[in-house]
């Protein structure tokens, strides 16, 4: 049995389990990462972030969800390893390329890639009706749809359905249910692939999200939208849009360190 030490954080109610240079361990990461996110008999988390040497930036950072899957990046698990790395400036390499990050105090601002092959209205087949979706990559794959009623969405039935849709396959896609508040703030609900579950929030979701409405509302130059999440924080999303290219995209809000502990497994 390997003992581990790992620090716990959270991030707008996204929570994580932080291993800082994993020593070597009898088990698949895959497997690693499903027994530690485990909420009844591990330390329970959305997932696990692994940090481990990097040549392009201060850490590569490795996130594995919580049904053993490896992502690609995720929001607020980079704002969380930026928030631990404590630079008040630094640069993160991920599966999706390298993340700059900004921290100051408990706020913590990260530069994602630039959203790409956003697609918009795609009608989807759901049985016997057609629902228009929207798509965007922003590092990972998202789903925005828009809706009115928020609360009475079947975030974890529908996300899942079209999660698993075959326009989306093989890789899948994150599910993120916008209602538009006003002209500069939405609010949204996700279903995360990998979790497979609604989540308090996506850093990534959210960032889509935003980027979408951005667009929907025909908003170009510099652009500010607010995102309140599931967990009642709101996110702040700035980005640039010029024609069809969205660029220089942050996403900024909090984050904190819970505790920090030793695991055996």
């Amino acid at each position: 049995m390997n003992k581990i030490n790992f620090t716990k954080l959270v991030a707008s109610g996204n929570d994580f389990v932080l291993i800082d240079r994993l020593p070597r361990i009898g088990c698949r990461l895959s497997e690693l990462a499903k027994k530690i996110c485990d909420r009844k008999f591990g330390i329970g988390a959305d997932g696990l972030l692994l940090l481990e040497k990097s040549k392009k930036a201060d850490v590569k950072m490795r996130i594995f969800n919580a049904d053993g899957s490896e992502a690609e990046m995720c929001g607020n698990g980079a704002r969380c390893t930026a928030l631990y790395l404590g630079k008040k400036k630094g640069a993160l390499e991920t599966k999706a390329g390298i993340i700059k990050t900004e921290t100051n105090k408990d706020s913590v601002s990260i530069k994602l890639t630039d959203p790409k092959n956003i697609k918009l209205d795609i009608p989807l087949a759901m049985g016997a009706r057609i629902l228009r979706v929207n798509f965007v990559d922003t590092g990972v794959p998202h789903c925005v749809i828009f809706v009115d009623g928020i609360d009475k969405i079947d975030v974890v039935g529908l996300g899942r359905e079209i999660r698993y849709h075959e326009q989306f396959s093989p890789r899948g896609t994150n599910v993120n249910f916008v209602e538009l508040l006003d002209d500069d703030s939405i609010r949204i609900r996700t279903y995360e692939r990998g979790v497979e579950d609604e989540t308090l929030a996506c850093g990534t979701g959210s960032t889509a999200s935003a980027v979408i409405s951005g667009i929907k509302m025909n908003k170009t130059g510099n652009i500010k939208i607010d995102v309140l999440t599931q967990g009642k924080e709101i996110l702040k999303v700035y980005f640039k849009r010029r024609g069809s290219i969205v660029s220089d995209t942050w996403l900024e809000g909090k984050a904190k360190i819970v505790y920090k502990g030793e695991c055996h497994v």
